[in-house]
This record gives structure tokens, sequence and C-alpha cells, in this order.
């Protein structure tokens, strides 16, 4: 038998242990990150906040996303694609442009008041009060990418005659943007479902109509 101490050193380290494994559920953490994040915002989240709330501790936290900006990149994508998601499927699933701003309008009312998660939408708060300049940018361009899908959509109805030739679709998109972060910050101060659905019909009444186009 060999004595393990006998052999090089870098031999007997690759005997050991490299770290301890990961003893819980990254999906399940990452989750309760999306939470704090939504509810907080990044700037008031610390990591003091999310090893608290996601259960584990500061070196299980780096080693599983890396500092907290990193962390926040995963939570955003995670927000989009399990939370997020329905203005963009409106917007790509309905015949005209006017449906899929009422059912993006419709189904905001929904979202933001659902009581099963906080209030609103993260996009559009995370970054109140943030001091790191990356952060509040590439919030910034999420939601300047989401008006630039709705004039999109505006914009190929007026080529199509859904709308009249002289509708401004960068004006209607950001009215129709102003609308739904209006909504958001509402959700947060109380609003409940009804009255953003109430918001969501007077804002729909301004649409613009040709002459032979019924919704």
């Amino acid at each position: 038998m060999v004595n393990e101490d006998a052999r090089p050193r870098a031999a007997r380290s690759e005997l050991r242990p490299r770290g301890r494994p990961r003893s819980f559920d990254r999906a399940t953490a990452l989750e309760k990150a999306v939470m704090a994040f939504w509810e907080h915002g990044y700037e008031a989240t610390s990591v003091s906040d999310l090893t608290r709330t996601m259960g584990i501790g500061a070196p299980s936290l780096y080693a599983a996303f890396g500092d907290k900006r990193s962390l926040f990149e995963e939570v955003v994508t995670v927000y989009g694609s399990k939370y997020g998601a329905f203005p963009q499927h409106a917007l790509e699933e309905e015949p005209t442009a006017r449906a899929a701003v009422e059912r993006l309008l419709r189904e905001a009312a929904a979202e933001f008041t659902d009581p099963d998660h906080p209030y609103g939408c993260l996009v559009i708060h995370a970054a109140t009060n943030c001091t790191t300049p990356d952060v509040e940018d590439a919030l910034r361009r999420r939601r300047n990418e989401n008006l630039a899908a709705i004039e999109r959509r505006i914009a190929a109805d007026v080529a199509a005659r859904e709308l009249p030739p002289d509708t401004d679709a960068g004006a209607l998109a950001r009215v129709v943007g102003a609308v739904f972060q209006g909504m958001s910050q509402q959700a947060r101060d109380g609003a409940s479902r009804e009255e953003l659905e109430a918001v969501a019909e007077i804002a729909l009444s301004i649409w613009p109509r040709t002459g032979t186009h019924t919704s």
C-alpha cells in the first residue's frame, strides 16, 4: 500500500474533495432573488438581504451566481421569461395592433395586481433610486426595446391600412408605454385589477380608426 503522505503534494490534493457540494436548489434560490429585487429594487436589496431571502450564505451566492450585479442580470432574464413575457406574446399573436395593445393592457392589469408576487413590473421599478449606471442602462434598454416592438406593430398596421396613414406610430407607442408604466406604478400604490382595467379601457378609446376597420 502506498502511503498518501509519501505522494507529491499535487497528487495528494487530488484525493481530497474540491470544496463542499452545493446544498441548495439553485432554481428555488433564484426565484427568491427575483422576488427580492422585484419588491425592493436593485439598490435597496443588499447581499445580506439576498442571502437571508435565498436561504444561503454569501460564499454560496458568489459561487453559484457571481456578484450581485451578475445575479441581477440572471434575475431579469428569469423575470422576462416567466412573468414579463405577456407583452411580447400579445404583439406576436394578435391579428392587429389594437387587439395586441388591448390584450397587453388587460393582462398587465391582472399581472401587476397578482397577489402571488410583488405588484407592478420589475423592469420598470428595479432601478428606482439606483446609483449603478449599468443597471439603469440595462433596464432602460429593455423598456425602450418594448416600446420599439409596439411601434413596429403599429407601423405594420399603418402599412396594412388597418390604421389611418397619418398615424404617428412612435407617438402612439409612447402613449401605450406611458399607460403601461403608469399602471405598474398605480398597482404598487394599491390600485385594483378592476381599476387598472378601467384605465386600459379609457386608453383604448383614443385608438385611431380607419373608416372600414372595426375591432
